[in-house]
């Protein structure tokens, strides 16, 4: 029987990051249903309920190294851990969960991870000291194999993949039309989904989402709902945004599982997003989507499908959101297709992750 620690934003109800949890399980138990995980989080009860597997607490530094002791492998991933720019702290951190598994002789695999950036002298040489002390490195996009060699972290196998979210299982949409209903949501009218975020305290992409959502409601006739990926503070994200729009929009206002976010999201006519993983979300229930980047991972994202952002935070206008939604707008059947096509060759891509982790263990075990 094979043991897999998981490392990664687990257990903070971020609901991007517990879709890719749930992915990884779907994807290693369909390869082998005996296998057993013990995954990393910050809140282990709801880990171990929301996904059945045993969890154990991110800063029981005693718990963690037994768990290293008796595991095959230790999984770093998926995600953008091993970066600076959001935090600086958490990237110590996981490089000391990575430094735990190297000491108790542990293998190592950072599983299709968003690599970078990385700022300052110091996290680059911590960095290349842990990459390199990996047995094996998949990344989810091509920048982040550019940011490895600009490190110089070249020792163990490194293999560009995909986010795995993109292996989920799509769901039926019978759950997200239930709970839209229980929203006074029609079905006999056009859906706009947004997902919002808070960033940074800034202000104008608010107003600038008040905009596009209020000339969509009225070119449309589209009703715009605002749909929480991290609980509950996207509500209050979307809040602010509602503050500055002339019309009224529906604000989801609860906690979802990954299964309910994708149901919901394939009940949309279209998609507005700055998070990522809703973004993939909207990919493996076929809708047409428009992304705004916050951060290189979702222009990285929307790069492997042959699209590209409508806009960043920072500059964002109401004209260069409403310019590409409109076109998209226009050729929604065409944009499935084109989506379809690609997301699929990087569905088998992620899926490849969980192969090649399997792979190292059953390597490892014949040594």
């Amino acid at each position: 029987m094979n043991n897999i620690v998981v490392s990664g934003y687990y257990g903070s109800k971020n609901a991007g990051d517990e879709a890719m949890l749930a992915a990884m399980l779907e994807v290693f138990t369909d390869l082998d249903p005996k296998i057993k995980f013990t995954v990393i989080s910050t809140n282990p009860a709801d880990t171990a309920k929301r996904h059945g597997v045993k969890s154990i607490n991110w800063l029981s530094v005693f718990s963690i190294v037994k768990a290293l002791k008796n595991a095959d492998l230790l999984i770093s991933g998926g995600g953008s851990l091993l970066q600076n720019v959001t935090s600086g702290r958490s990237l110590y951190y996981y490089m000391g969960i990575l430094f735990l598994s190297i000491l108790v002789k542990t293998p190592v695999m950072l599983y299709a991870q968003g690599i970078g950036p990385v700022f300052g002298w110091l996290p680059r040489r911590l960095m290349r000291w842990f990459c390199n002390h990996a047995r094996l490195i998949t990344v989810r996009d091509k920048e982040s194999l550019t940011e490895l060699e600009q490190m110089h972290i070249s020792k163990p196998l490194i293999k560009v993949t995909a986010d795995p979210v993109l292996a989920i299982h799509s769901v039926e949409k019978n759950i997200g039309q239930h709970i839209l209903s229980k929203n006074k949501i029609s079905r006999t009218k056009p859906i706009v989904g947004i997902y919002a975020r808070e960033w940074r305290g800034l202000i104008n992409y608010k107003k600038v989402l008040a905009e596009v959502s209020d000339r969509i409601g009225t070119s449309y006739g589209a009703q715009i709902v605002f749909i929480p990926m991290q609980y509950p503070e996207d509500v209050a994200a979307a809040e602010k945004i509602a503050a500055y729009m002339k019309s009224a929009p529906i604000l989801l206002n609860d906690e979802y599982t990954t299964s309910e976010l994708l149901s919901i999201t394939g009940n949309l006519d279209m998609l507005i997003s700055i998070r990522l993983h809703a973004l993939i979300f909207a990919g493996v229930m076929g809708v047409p989507m428009v992304g705004l980047s916050y951060d290189p991972k979702v222009d990285r994202f929307l790069n492997s499908i042959g699209e590209k952002a409508a806009d960043d935070l920072e500059s964002a206008t109401a004209e260069s959101i409403f310019v590409q939604f409109a076109a998209k707008w226009q050729n929604k059947d065409k944009c499935r297709e084109e989506n379809g096509q690609r997301l699929s060759e990087l569905r088998s891509a992620a899926s490849s992750n969980a192969e090649l982790a399997l792979g190292l263990i059953k390597k490892q075990k014949t040594i």
